[in-house]
This record gives C-alpha cells, sequence and structure tokens, in this order.
C-alpha cells in the first residue's frame, strides 16, 4: 500500500496527510478517490495561492468562482452563465474526442446553474502545419468540436487560432460557454436536507475516462504514451442533448435542491464538492450505479470520468416525479445514495451494496478532498530574459512580402461550425471584432439586448513578458468588446503553463495572473471563473505561457448590427489612438512580424490603463449609437489594431470589403508593424465629427488615409492589389 500512492501519483508527503487526516490507512477506493482529487487539474494545488488576488466581485455579479460557472446578472430578470475550460492532453493523445469532450463538459458546467447554453467559442494552439502530426491533431480537434458542438444543438461562433513549435506535441484546447436563464432558475450545487436523495442522471458508467484530465493533465506528458488512450472520454453529444432538455425540465419544476455534473474525477468529485459546499455528508452505494461493463470495481466506479452524467439532490417527496420528467427526455435517472447529517464536517461514506452487509469501501470527510486538499507555494525563479530579437525587415523581406506572410484566414475552421443554430448570431465569426449574439434563447423571448462575446492569447506577448502579456491581452479584449458598441460585463479565464515544478513556470504563473489582476482592477472587470491547465510540457520542454481570456460585454439596445470589419464606398480612414512614439516602434518584442522572422525576446510596448479606458469608452459609445440607430457620428466600420499592427489591420478592413485604401502620410516598417496597444481603425464618411467626439473624450485621433481603388497603399513602402492580399489571406490556411 505504500507504494501504490506513487504509481496515483501521489507524493509521499501527500500519503502522509491523507493518514493523518484518517487516522489510518487508506483504503484502495479512498486513495483512488484521493489521487483524483488532489490531482492538479482538480484541486488546483500549485495555483490556487495566486487565483486569489484576481478581482472577482462586482454588482452585477451573482456567483463568483467556485461554482461550476460564473452568473452575471443582466438585468430584466435575465442573466448569464459563463465558464471555460481545457481538454489539452485528452486532445493530443484522441484529437477528436479529446475535442468532442472538452465541449461536452464546458456544457454541463454551464447548464448545471440553470442556464441554456447559447454559444460555443475555442481557442486551439497547435504546432506549425508543416508538420503531418500536427495536421493530424488539427484536424481531429476541428472536427470533434464541430461534430459535438453541431450535434449537441449550440452554435460555434467564434475562437482564436495560434501555431507555434511549443504545441506541437502539447496542444491547447480551451472551450469557452455561455449561457442565458431567468434567474429564478438558478441552482447552485451545495447539497442539504438530510434524507435527500442522491439521483445520478444520464449516461451509463464505463471504464473509459478513468483517470481523464485528472490525471492526464496533472503530470508530465508523454505524446506517444498508447497506454494513456483509454484515459480519454467518449462522447455522445445525442445523450448531451436529452440530458440538457430533462435538466433544465426540472429545474423549471422546482424538483431539484442541487445539481452537478460529472467531470474530472467523475462521482468522487461531484459527491464530495455537493455534499462539501452544503456542508452536509453522504452515503452512497456504488452497486446502485449503472454501468456500461460489467464487473467494473467500487474504485472505477468511483473515478470513470464516463461523459453525459449528472448529479442530484433531491427530496424523497420529488423522486416520482423527477422519474416522470426523466423519462418524457428518454434519460436514466437512478438513486444511488441520501445525504447524511454533518457533524460540522461531513462525511463521504461508499458502500458496495445494501443492507447491513455491504462493505464499507470508504469513509472520509468530504471536505478532505475538495477544500482541504494540499495547497503549495511552490519556488519561482524569473526567465531569463532574452534581449535579442529578429533582425530588420528592411534586411529580411520588402515591407509588401512581409504584410502578405502575416495574413490568414481563419474561416476555414469556422466553415466546419454551425454558427447559426438557434439564429441569435448577429456578427458571425470573422464580421467584427467580437461575436454579437442577440440576449436570447428557447423559452426565453428577447428583450432588445445583445451580447458580445470575445476569446484572445497571444503567447508571443506573454513569452516576452508574462506581465505585460496578460495585460495587453485583457486590453485587446476589452477593445474588441468596445468595438462591438458593449460594455464588458465579466471575464473567464483559462491559464495554461507548463510544468509547475520548474519554478521558472510558476514565476510566469504569478505574473501572468498580476497582468490580469492588474487590468481587471483598471477596466472594472471581474473575473467570474476560470481553469488552470498545467503540465502542458512535451519531452522537457514547457509551451510558452498562455493565458487565455473569455470576455462577455452587454449592448443595451441591438436595433441595429454593429457596423463590424468593414469599409464603405468612400470615405476617411481615421486612427483613434496614438500613432506610437518613436519607442514604441522599437518594441517590437512578441509581434506577430518578429515571429515571422523567427525572432524572440525584446520588448513589449507600453500600454497606458487610462488612455485604454478613455478610448474603450469613445469606441463603445460610438458603436452603441450605431446599435440602437441614434449615431451622431456615423460609423461605417472599424477594426482594432493588435496582431500585425496597423499593417495587418488595414489589408484586413480591405479584404473584407474589396475596397483599397490609400494612405496619406509615409509610414516606416516599424510604425506598420508595431503592435502598440490602444488604437482603432475607423471608416467614416465624417471625420471632422469623428475627430470632434474624439478630442471631447481625449482620444489623439489623426485622419491617415482615404477609401478608394483597388489597391492598399503606403507611401514610400508597398502597393499591394486588393485580390492579392485576399488571396494570400484566404488559402494560407487551407494551403
Amino acid at each position: 500500500m505504500r507504494q501504490a500512492h506513487r504509481a496515483l501519483g501521489l507524493s509521499d508527503d501527500e500519503h502522509e496527510m491523507i493518514i493523518a487526516t484518517l487516522g489510518r490507512e487508506p483504503l484502495p477506493v479512498e486513495l483512488a478517490m484521493y489521487s483524483v482529487m488532489w490531482s492538479e487539474h482538480c484541486s488546483y494545488k500549485s495555483s490556487r495561492v495566486h487565483l486569489r488576488r484576481l478581482p472577482s466581485e462586482g454588482s452585477a455579479v451573482l456567483v463568483g468562482p467556485g461554482e461550476n460557472a460564473g452568473v452575471i446578472d443582466v438585468g430584466d430578470g435575465v442573466a448569464i452563465a459563463l465558464r471555460m475550460e481545457s481538454h489539452n492532453h485528452p486532445s493530443a493523445i484522441e484529437p477528436y474526442q479529446g475535442a468532442a469532450t472538452g465541449v461536452g463538459g464546458i456544457l454541463r458546467d454551464v447548464f448545471t446553474m440553470g442556464a441554456r447554453p447559447i454559444a460555443l467559442m475555442d481557442v486551439l494552439c497547435l504546432g506549425p502545419l508543416d508538420s503531418a502530426h500536427s495536421r493530424y491533431i488539427f484536424d481531429g480537434v476541428v472536427r470533434g468540436i464541430g461534430g459535438y458542438g453541431n450535434s449537441v444543438g449550440v452554435p460555434t461562433v467564434g475562437g482564436q487560432l495560434t501555431f507555434a513549435p511549443c504545441y506541437k506535441d502539447n496542444p491547447l484546447v480551451n472551450v469557452l460557454c455561455l449561457g442565458v436563464l431567468p434567474i429564478d432558475r438558478l441552482v447552485l450545487s451545495k447539497a442539504r436536507g438530510a434524507g435527500n436523495l442522491v439521483v445520478l442522471l444520464g449516461s451509463l458508467t464505463g471504464r473509459d475516462g478513468i483517470g481523464g484530465v485528472s490525471v492526464l493533465a496533472s503530470a508530465g506528458f508523454v505524446p506517444d504514451e498508447a497506454t494513456k488512450r483509454p484515459n480519454v472520454q467518449v462522447g455522445d453529444p445525442f445523450e448531451e442533448k436529452r440530458l440538457i432538455e430533462a435538466c433544465l425540465d426540472l429545474l423549471d419544476l422546482h424538483l431539484v435542491v442541487a445539481i452537478q455534473d460529472l467531470g474530472g474525477a467523475g462521482l468522487a468529485c461531484a459527491t464530495s464538492e455537493t455534499a462539501a459546499r452544503g456542508g452536509v455528508g453522504m452515503d452512497i452505494d456504488v452497486s446502485a450505479v449503472p454501468l456500461r461493463e460489467a464487473g467494473m470495481s467500487p474504485a472505477e466506479i468511483m473515478t470513470s470520468e464516463s461523459q453525459e452524467r449528472m448529479l442530484a439532490i433531491v427530496e424523497p417527496s420529488s423522486i416520482d416525479a423527477v422519474l416522470d420528467a426523466c423519462a418524457r427526455h428518454d434519460v436514466r435517472a437512478t438513486v444511488i445514495g441520501k445525504v447524511t447529517e454533518s457533524g460540522g464536517r461531513g462525511r463521504l461514506v461508499v458502500r458496495d451494496g445494501t443492507g447491513p452487509a455491504a462493505e464499507i469501501v470508504a469513509d472520509l470527510p468530504a471536505a478532505s478532498l475538495t477544500d482541504e486538499a494540499p495547497l503549495y507555494h511552490r519556488p519561482m525563479s524569473p526567465a531569463t530574459a532574452e534581449a535579442h530579437l529578429a533582425p530588420s525587415c528592411t534586411a529580411v523581406l520588402g515591407a509588401s512580402d512581409a504584410l502578405l506572410a502575416l495574413l490568414y484566414d481563419p474561416s476555414f475552421v469556422f466553415r466546419q461550425y454551425d454558427h447559426q443554430l438557434f439564429l441569435n448570431t448577429v456578427v458571425p465569426p470573422g464580421g467584427g471584432d467580437a461575436t454579437v449574439l442577440r440576449l436570447a434563447a428557447p423559452g426565453l423571448s428577447w428583450n432588445g439586448k445583445g451580447l458580445a462575446l470575445t476569446c484572445d492569447a497571444n503567447p508571443a506577448w506573454c513569452a516576452v513578458s508574462p506581465r505585460g502579456g496578460a495585460e495587453l491581452t485583457v486590453a485587446e479584449a476589452s477593445l474588441n468588446i468596445a468595438c462591438a458598441g458593449a460594455r464588458p460585463v465579466a471575464i473567464v479565464d483559462c491559464l495554461n503553463f507548463g510544468n509547475p515544478e520548474h519554478a521558472e513556470v510558476m514565476w510566469q504563473l504569478s505574473e501572468v495572473v498580476d497582468g490580469i489582476a492588474a487590468a481587471c482592477l483598471a477596466f472594472d472587470i471581474p473575473v467570474v471563473g476560470g481553469n488552470v491547465s498545467l503540465y502542458n510540457e512535451s519531452n522537457g520542454i514547457d509551451i510558452d505561457p498562455t493565458p487565455v481570456i473569455g470576455l462577455v460585454g452587454l449592448i443595451d439596445d441591438l436595433s441595429r448590427r454593429p457596423p463590424g470589419i468593414c469599409l464603405g464606398q468612400k470615405g476617411a480612414v481615421v486612427l483613434l489612438g496614438e500613432r506610437g512614439s518613436p519607442d514604441d516602434h522599437a518594441r517590437l518584442g512578441g509581434s506577430r512580424w518578429a515571429r515571422e522572422l523567427g525572432g524572440h525576446g525584446g520588448e513589449l510596448p507600453q500600454l497606458d490603463f487610462e488612455a485604454h479606458s478613455r478610448l474603450c469608452a469613445l469606441v463603445s459609445r460610438l458603436v452603441a449609437a450605431e446599435c440602437a440607430g441614434d449615431a451622431k457620428v456615423p460609423i461605417i466600420g472599424l477594426h482594432d489594431v493588435s496582431d500585425g499592427g496597423l499593417g495587418v489591420c488595414l489589408a484586413e478592413l480591405c479584404c473584407a470589403s474589396g475596397k483599397g485604401i490609400v494612405v496619406e502620410e509615409p509610414w516606416t516598417r516599424e510604425e506598420l508593424f508595431c503592435e502598440a496597444p490602444s488604437r482603432v481603425v475607423v471608416c467614416s464618411d465624417d471625420p471632422e465629427g469623428l475627430l470632434a467626439a474624439a478630442r471631447y473624450q481625449g482620444v489623439t485621433a489623426r485622419v491617415v488615409g482615404r477609401v478608394g481603388g483597388d489597391r492598399l497603399v503606403v507611401p514610400g513602402l508597398f502597393e499591394l492589389r486588393v485580390d492579392d492580399m485576399v488571396a494570400a489571406r484566404s488559402g494560407r490556411l487551407a494551403r
């Protein structure tokens, strides 16, 4: 027994903690439960001490971190639920099922709060596509997301793609889900009421997924380890669809006291978390669990991560109604235990069988699996700064060739997903800097409001400066939301890092948390939940620090579609925000230009929180007036300046509209490709009104060009045909 804990991923010190908690050696089932619940993925034992620094409170926050999803009050008795999760290592082993079950898990996180899922977004970080292995992972992941989301009936409305060598054997698959609910349907996962029944809903329990994300995401990764394939869960989107409808029906009928999804660590997690949150005990009979395979041991039953399952706490007087409601939706419902009295520290008892002769295979404090999991203050050491950067573009690529090399269109991926399910998508993927949805759902009528949704990540920035890169990522997300005419209401994040046993990785994590916290405090945006994914390394090489920011904003009046990324038949091209100082132009660290040339290190451009806030307020107000049909300064189209700098921003506007732009003043290559923040390009036929509005808000603005012709013309640098840019942009990813 002394050596068994090591095989299950528990350290000697953790094993001693378990013995001290129980006052004895753990039973085999108990040891299995501690191994999955104290895993990095489930316990956050290396990151909890840092995550506490994130701001999570706000006047509209109904539910913050610690529950299955964050919940925000958006007025009129309506709330939204938001969650982001990772399924990285499972997707490296089985790309299709890894990505598909990542979608299934995040859907359950949202509808367990009482919300109907209305949108998915995915952020994919993959190896360069000149590798056959990376193409295999890319193909499987994209098909898995589309296959599950399209089948379950929830639209995938956007995301982000990053290709870099560090993800070749360790891809990142991060999925965000947004749901809508009437506030009176909100339910939490806190078990209560001694004698209440514990009911397992949904699919059969099998050996697929035993030690799935809880093990795969909590240790160093060997990508070609075939023995880990059974750890990957297998999804059934049609079972999930039935489960969604059954659970929402139960909540509408007020038939459940609490409800919790079965994700990482399976029944071990769902039972211990609901009991610990409610401060009660729980008595479970594993012999009552419906099985997919004969001969499963109690340890396998308690730790299986088979998909499409939920745990509900039900009053005995309601059980017949619960069984009837589930039968209407063809969903299996089985009583597997009951809630017991709390002695202040409720005990989770697991039996194999019924009656006095039933064997007790586990008897432990529920909180010892959750709140009392180990908390590590791991050593931290700053990463070695690299001062060198790619050589000047003048010595390597002409400006026109450089620009063409930086263009690619992710719509090749978006076409695999149905983004119009529910018919609420107003601005589709690629149509604007953020996707825009009507604030509506089946059974919840539209109230005229809209939601803007974006996911942003730039690991190249964070590789140069984890803190600065995190600040810039939050700033970019907030500006994307502003370009949709929305005001930000909540953030969820997914923090992807390498091996936490490496002091440099823990320093990166700490710096990123401080960067997110600083930006969220400056912009007054609460972080209502998230996910930490560690041990993202392969062959001893850590990935670049990759924080992903998911941000949702509210549009109070969506009478008209926001302008989006486009140009008119004519009009002025106005740059809102600073052109950039010479220092910014020299700070090309992490830029797409530098990456294209193989450069790394250097410095990031500086972010001014106050200036950025003023710009976001101006842009949001101007676009919101367009959405409400009350514009004083007409906005034809707009696009934020971010990845690729002003050059890529102008080129993408041209490609989206089939129109050219003639820039009226010279720009250097460094100015064109610098990724200085807090800038938006706006097309307007009233430039004087736009400049006046900017002055009033304290935002620098200047006319930089005019719409016209069939070329993007930058004096002294290049003239590029729009058709050539479109061909380069649309064909690159497909090739």
